[in-house]
């Protein structure tokens, strides 16, 4: 018998993502539950999964959103752990501060931290506060208002509108002009608040020909911190990582190290618990800019 199989975890996600980890459950002989809105009945991962517990409407606002039904379930279901997977409340620290009011542990870093890095202009200060080169641009949301007043002195385009509460490539639009701005900033907020229920955004230079430079670091929550190396996520289509490379293709041993070097600073100063990836850009120039933290499990 499993040494886990009275471990039952839920995994808060859909589609592959879901699948992924419902797998590696299996693997390990320990019980899973999946959840599904309605128009997931009958997909994949609620098939697969040993129990799967409808959470609410297709609208994902009612259902991989909803905080409330996603914790009955974890309880009704008997899980002793909830799993986030990615995207939808993996980076919502209201959501991890609830699994463990419920008495269940939440696969990820601490709830402190979440709220953290699934802030990203908070990241962003607390980036700079451990010395990282971080990209200019405001650390502050953008608020209603005459977007092109608020920001004629700080606007060199072309800019990146960017969630706050962003992940996967969601929430990102590219404003070349001060003509797109208004444009470019409303459908930010809009993908925004329909993928992570927040439609905070932001922006930042658009770095042109970078490359995307990941280092992947885990912590105990005490202050240690493993550095497992580093890949490259330049190929992309839509924001949307199309190749990983591991380690970086022709990156010169100087710059990997630096590369590691802040991951792991920034890390340290965050007592992460759990992976994380720290993700930066790498201009033509050998300048290197940290860009945010994900949550990773």
């Amino acid at each position: 018998m499993s040494p886990y199989s009275g471990f039952k975890v839920l995994v808060a996600n859909r589609g592959e993502i879901a699948l992924r980890i419902l797998r590696t459950c299996r693997e390990l002989g320990m019980p899973s539950v999946a959840v599904y809105s309605d128009a997931d009945e009958h997909s994949l991962h609620a098939r697969y999964a040993d129990e799967a517990v409808r959470i609410g409407p297709a609208d994902s606002a009612g259902s991989y959103l909803n905080i409330s039904a996603v914790i009955d379930a974890a309880v009704k279901s008997g899980a002793r752990a909830v799993h986030p997977g990615y995207g939808f409340l993996s980076e919502n620290p209201e959501f991890a501060r609830a699994v463990e009011a419920a008495g269940m542990v939440f696969i990820g870093p601490r709830p402190e931290t979440v709220a953290l890095t699934g802030d990203k202009l908070a990241a962003r200060r607390v980036a700079r506060e451990a010395g990282l080169p971080v990209l200019p641009g405001p650390d502050e949301p953008l608020t209603d208002g005459p977007i092109d007043l608020q920001l004629s002195s700080q606007v060199v385009f072309p800019v990146l509108i960017k969630a706050v509460a962003g992940g996967g490539g969601r929430g990102i639009r590219l404003a070349n002009d001060a003509e797109e701005l208004d444009k470019m900033v409303e459908a930010a907020r809009k993908e925004a608040l329909a993928a992570f229920g927040n439609d905070s955004v932001y922006f930042e230079p658009l770095v042109q020909g970078a490359r995307h430079i990941e280092v992947q670091v885990i912590g105990d929550g005490e202050g240690r911190i493993l550095c497992l190396g580093e890949r490259e996520c330049s190929i992309q289509r839509r924001r949307q990582k199309l190749i990983e490379e591991a380690p970086a293709p022709r990156l010169p041993d100087v710059l990997r190290a630096a590369f590691h070097a802040h991951a792991v600073r920034l890390a340290e100063l965050l007592r992460y618990r759990s992976l994380g990836t720290v993700e930066f850009l790498l201009d033509k120039n050998g300048a290197m800019y940290f860009i945010e933290v994900n949550p990773r499990i």
